[in-house]
């Protein structure tokens, strides 16, 4: 089963089945796993110009457990002012059949109509800019950001997500380019040889560092999910986009926001 039955009327009447009834604006915004839209709301109730994001998932790729365990770790960390975007509490106020909510409270959807099975979200619109990742000051409140949401993430350990592991992901990782064919014949040599290298030291790293501590994570940090907002006179990062929350080291969070040449990345640090 695939996105191909996903269609423009489907998105909206997910969405009035759970009392999210859209005007027909509808944008798809960028999302490399899942199916995402933002969807203008109806002026009924709340206010004008409302919008909501709906997350229709892959799938195949997550089963409900994970999902859920996921949506848990957003509300504890929005309960805790950490700020992120929780996935909404949904209701049905149709009483529709083909209609299934999960969690507690419920936080997923899923459409048991036969001819279309699909599994989504639904949150808050949430506007705002990349980082500027230059400037010292963004940096450290970033940091203290991830601290907090960190802190947050040691009370407890997933249970159901993924837990990071250097050796494992690694070896997939390289034989999923391998057996798709992405690499030629050409320069297969050259690349097995340093791929085995870099895996090697990678693994070797973390293993020099055993019993490494983890705990629960946004696992996919990049500027492109760390949104800074200006509320009023006070500005700061919001985090979007939990789906590949997962248990593991605290680096893991800070890797993809640290880059450039070696003063820089000292600096950062």
């Amino acid at each position: 089963m695939n996105y191909g039955d996903l269609t423009p009327q489907h998105v909206l009447d997910a969405l009035d089945a759970v009392g999210q009834r859209g005007d027909g604006r509808i944008l798809q915004l960028n999302s490399y796993e899942n199916r995402v839209f933002q969807v203008m709301l109806e002026d009924t109730d709340g206010p004008a110009g409302a919008a909501v994001v709906a997350k229709f998932y892959r799938p195949g790729r997550w089963n409900n457990a994970q999902i859920l365990e996921e949506h848990q770790f957003a509300l504890e960390l929005a309960a805790a002012e950490v700020p992120v975007v929780p996935p909404l509490v949904l209701s049905s106020p149709s009483a529709n059949a083909s209609l299934i909510l999960q969690g507690d409270p419920p936080t997923l959807a899923c459409d048991a109509a036969p001819t279309l099975p699909h599994r989504f979200a639904v949150a808050a619109r949430c506007a705002g800019r990349a980082p500027e990742l230059d400037d010292p000051g963004v940096l450290r409140q970033i940091g203290r950001f991830i601290g907090r949401l960190h802190s947050v993430g040691r009370r407890q350990p997933f249970v159901h997500r993924h837990v990071l592991n250097a050796a494992v992901d690694g070896q997939r990782a390289r034989n999923l380019l391998l057996d798709g064919g992405f690499v030629t014949a050409v320069e297969k040599p050259a690349w097995l040889s340093a791929c085995d290298q870099a895996l090697a030291a990678t693994v070797d790293a973390f293993n020099s560092l055993a019993p490494l501590a983890t705990l629960r994570l946004h696992g996919d940090c990049h500027p492109g999910n760390v949104l800074w907002r200006q509320d009023g006179t006070l500005a700061g990062p919001h985090v979007v986009d939990l789906d590949d929350a997962m248990q593991g080291p605290a680096v893991q969070d800070l890797w993809m926001l640290v880059s450039g040449d070696r003063a820089s990345m000292a600096t950062a640090q």
